[in-house]
């Protein structure tokens, strides 16, 4: 008997998706539960994810009445459910018809996550499934070197870190390790769970399969972290490091940890001149000479590249872009 599958969605005003993330869940027959939590958002957010109820009592719609994150959500619908699979869906993205008929009958796995299609938030509602390309269903195994590597942003590249990556997870593994969100994370939450997951000898599977829609959208939650956020990051980061782990993956995720403190201190050095001035925010930041020097790197980069972007005619393609493209699961 195949287990059956939890699907999470945390959502803060999200009214204008939440129905569309619902539905698509809820289509699928291995979907046995489908856990909201509306994180205190000021729209009707959880009035819109009670109309989506199909009757068949699979749909639990919770509120907060204070904001505490989407690592808080996640974590409370883990406790407000029981299904022995756990999905993670964000509330403006989508699963693609037949996602887990494809992921379900796969052995061997703790953790298992597909390919990604990116679409404009403009063709969320109109996006027609039968456009997704058709992989050959290639598996691989991810390790924790790898992964952390993989989540390093490079100047010029496109996104597409595998920190996006909306996996299942067996609960049975969560219990086992203890493992649950980081609460303080309102950012780069999904990297440090499964980071931890890796580092507590996880088996994670990658299919280069495509059976998640991501939404790209210009206000996008995820690009509006403050400083606090990615000093919450990079002290997670850290906390990894302290890991009993093997001299490869060790030396990635200090690479990792190394990347996130540098836009740390780019954002700190920000604010710092915002509200005091460049003599101040200079001075602070000589504290840490090499620290300042990666800084001044990276605002020099950052000016370059608004000069480029405004050289260069824009695009207006429609073609999806995938996490994975070609289906080639292990390339940078």
């Amino acid at each position: 008997m195949v287990d059956g599958v939890c699907t999470v969605i945390a959502a803060r005003n999200a009214s204008p998706t939440i129905a569309r993330a619902i539905r698509s869940a809820l289509r699928d027959s291995f979907v046995e539960e489908v856990v909201i939590i509306d994180d205190a958002s000021h729209d009707n957010t959880a009035e819109v994810a009670r109309q989506c109820d199909d009757g068949t009592r699979r749909l639990k719609v919770i509120r907060f009445e204070t904001n505490r994150g989407p690592a808080a959500a996640r974590n409370h619908a883990f406790e407000c459910s029981r299904a022995p699979v756990i999905s993670i869906l964000d509330a403006d993205d989508f699963f693609i018809d037949g996602r887990l008929s494809k992921m379900m009958p796969i052995d061997g796995w703790d953790i298992i996550a597909d390919n990604i299609a990116f679409i404009d938030e403009r063709d969320g509602d109109t996006f027609d499934c039968e456009a997704v390309a058709a992989f050959d269903g290639l598996i691989w195994q991810l390790d924790l070197a790898t992964f952390a590597r993989r989540n390093i942003s490079r100047r010029g590249a496109r996104r597409g870190e595998l920190g996006f990556l909306k996996p299942l997870i067996r609960r049975e593994f969560l219990e086992k390790h203890q493992l649950r969100y980081n609460e303080r994370l309102r950012l780069g939450e999904d990297y440090d769970l499964y980071a931890r997951a890796l580092a507590a000898g996880a088996v994670f599977y990658l299919t280069n399969n495509c059976g998640y829609a991501a939404v790209i959208r210009a206000d996008s939650l995820s690009g509006q972290h403050s400083t606090e956020d990615l000093a919450n990051l990079a002290a997670a980061s850290n906390a990894l490091l302290s890991a009993n782990l093997p001299s490869e993956a060790a030396r990635a995720v200090q690479e990792h940890a190394s990347h996130v403190r540098a836009k740390y201190l780019h954002r700190s050095f920000l604010d710092t001149k915002s509200r005091k001035g460049l003599s101040a925010a200079v001075f602070d930041a000589l504290t840490d000479p090499p620290g300042f020097a990666r800084t001044a790197r990276e605002i020099f980069l950052d000016k370059f590249d608004v000069l480029s972007r405004s050289s260069k005619p824009g695009s207006n393609t429609a073609q999806i872009r995938y996490l994975f493209e070609n289906g080639q699961i292990n390339s940078n």
